[in-house]
């Protein structure tokens, strides 16, 4: 007998890329259970899948930087703390170091992060959960279908008292913009090449170097191409450098309410006597709406 649930959940995450750098992205997480019926002649209750599998998944993977723990160009290590961990990602000449809590980070024993490595490390968490009259785990991850254009972007809350206060986790958005209320395809194009693969900071968090907790591999390769972020949280410190190329820094909060409304502004730039109005997306089927 089988049991499946679509649209389980959505996992809103980033992960390390050696192409690309820090990669926001948007899963949608479908899953199908294979066994015998239990004494309530039930796989298994749909409640249980909802709440205890959807909440095993987000403990795993959401709103964490997965980290492709075999890569060659990937170095973990342990802060004397025990807490937390530095991670260097060595890209020559884009290097990225972070240094962040334990639970910020999913560990992926995989070269590189894709969604064959994400299912098999979500198998392996999930099976051991399940009991035994299920037998069989089927599990898939798929992107939205996005009609129009979109970007991938990385950010952290440090305000959030939740998990968007980790300093990179990100979202697969889609954009829409409209000029005194006409679809606008040309800007939505722009914005999608602007922020095809960025990280948006907040102002008051960038930092100098020397103040950073860098490990001693970080200290080596961080020049003036880097830009450097650093707060502290509920959940602990959080620091990031990265590409400054591969940043954009916003003098407010980086909520979706306060992208929209920056993206709207921006546009409003270079179109002083039109109406703007800005429909920006935080992953699947949530997000804002900006004005200017």
């Amino acid at each position: 007998m089988q049991l499946f649930v679509n649209d389980l959940t959505v996992i809103d995450f980033s992960y390390l890329c050696p192409q690309r750098g820090i990669v926001g992205e948007s899963w949608i997480v479908d899953i199908m259970l294979d066994g015998s019926l239990n004494d309530q002649s039930m796989v298994l209750d749909f409640g249980r899948v909802k709440k205890q599998i959807k909440a095993i998944i987000d403990q795993s993977v959401d709103h964490k930087l997965l980290v492709p723990s075999e890569n060659p160009i990937t170095h973990v290590t342990k802060h004397s703390n025990e807490t937390h961990y530095w991670v260097d990602f060595l890209r020559p000449q884009n290097s990225i170091h972070l240094f962040c809590p334990a639970d910020a980070y999913a560990f992926i024993d995989a070269p590189e992060i894709d969604m064959q490595a994400t299912l098999s490390y979500l198998h392996a968490v999930i099976k051991k959960e399940l009991p035994n009259n299920v037998k069989g785990l089927e599990l898939k991850l798929r992107a939205e279908n996005i009609p129009s254009f979109y970007y991938h972007y990385t950010h952290g809350l440090k305000k959030h008292d939740g998990n968007c206060q980790r300093i990179a986790h990100g979202h697969r958005s889609a954009i829409q913009v409209f000029v005194d209320g006409m679809r606008s395809p040309a800007w939505e194009q722009r914005w999608s090449r602007r922020w095809e693969d960025i990280y948006i900071g907040t102002a008051e968090d960038v930092v100098a170097p020397e103040h950073l907790t860098l490990s001693p591999i970080g200290k080596d390769m961080i020049g003036d191409r880097h830009v450097c972020y650093s707060y502290v949280a509920e959940q602990g410190i959080f620091e990031l450098v990265l590409p400054a190329a591969e940043n954009e820094v916003m003098s407010n909060d980086t909520t979706v309410e306060c992208i929209a409304e920056y993206i709207a502004q921006e546009i409003k730039q270079h179109e002083p006597t039109h109406e703007i109005k800005v429909i920006a997306f935080e992953g699947v089927g949530k997000g804002a709406i900006g004005y200017a």
